[in-house]
């Protein structure tokens, strides 16, 4: 059952570009989807689990997590809407290399040579997933590539963070998660509707809340599943199985031509997760907390 709830937060995730895209279609841009669909939430769980505010004063870093989780949100849900999922997943998931970064900044971890070597094989993946013919130099060409790297970064500042709030109790961060989504999706909605560079929610047009209702249920019961499956397996069980994500997505999309699988691409995947993988199953000096975190 918990492998089974940790497929399910994968699926859910993998598959959200779609209704994501339907939002879009009907004029909802995904930074107003996110600051909308996440509000409820927040507003729900804030009402239900007030004990979880308590927490805040006691463990300050809950306002850092609430950021990072919502730049991790806003530029996944962004990107996956607007650019080839596959392509979006593949640089969302690199891990190895800012977790071996930041780990180093932070946490003061020095890499090892295997943390290094899985660092290369990653950076290898980018490279043969941003070659493409007629590209001199493999770097992300495009907005949603770029958003799809610093939502990845995002992550792993994320994970980092939550690896210091191992104490603090697991609803208190799930709703600074929900709260940071809010929080981050607004703003940068109201500044992108401001400056005319999306559309105000008050022009989408009708049959749009019927997938912010399936989102936004999806994404709770996504939540539910991650907190039960992450406490009870180990960590590194939980990383790779959370990697089916980038199956999912890649098999959604590639079915419903919102990307494409050439042998280019699936060469590159196959090593961004080989690393992800060899990563998950690394030791590492400090210790690690079991209930990883993913873009929720």
């Amino acid at each position: 059952m918990p492998a089974l709830a940790l497929m399910f937060n994968a699926f859910a995730w993998g598959v959200s570009w779609f209704p994501f895209r339907q939002l879009a279609g009907h004029g909802l841009h995904p930074l107003w989807t996110t600051c909308l669909i996440y509000l409820f939430i927040t507003v729900v769980m804030g009402l239900v689990r007030r004990e979880a505010w308590k927490a805040f004063s006691a463990f300050p870093m809950l306002l850092a997590l609430g950021l990072a989780a919502g730049f991790t949100n806003v530029g996944f849900n962004w990107a996956a809407t607007q650019g080839d999922v596959v392509r979006v997943v593949l640089l969302f998931y690199l891990m190895p290399l800012w977790n071996v970064l930041l780990a180093w900044l932070l946490l003061g971890e020095r890499p090892t040579g295997g943390a290094l070597a899985r660092v290369a094989l990653a950076l290898t993946g980018v490279v043969v997933v941003l070659k493409a013919p007629g590209v001199d130099w493999p770097v992300p060409s495009s907005l949603p590539d770029w958003l799809g790297v610093a939502a990845g970064f995002s992550f792993a500042v994320t994970n980092i963070t939550l690896r210091h709030l191992r104490q603090a109790p697991g609803e208190s961060r799930a709703l600074a998660m929900f709260c940071g989504c809010t929080v981050v999706g607004g703003v940068a909605a109201l500044i992108g509707t401001a400056v005319g560079g999306i559309a105000s929610p008050l022009q989408a047009t009708p049959g749009w809340f019927g997938w912010a209702v399936l989102l936004g249920g999806g994404f709770i019961f996504a939540n539910m599943c991650l907190q039960y499956g992450a406490a009870r397996l180990t960590s590194s069980a939980a990383s790779v199985i959370m990697l089916s994500e980038v199956i999912f997505a890649s098999v959604s999309s590639v079915a419903l031509g919102a990307a494409t699988m050439e042998p280019r691409i699936f060469a590159g995947a196959a090593l961004i997760v080989a690393g992800a993988v060899w990563s998950a199953f690394a030791r590492t000096p400090a210790p690690r907390d079991d209930r990883a975190s993913a873009p929720t």
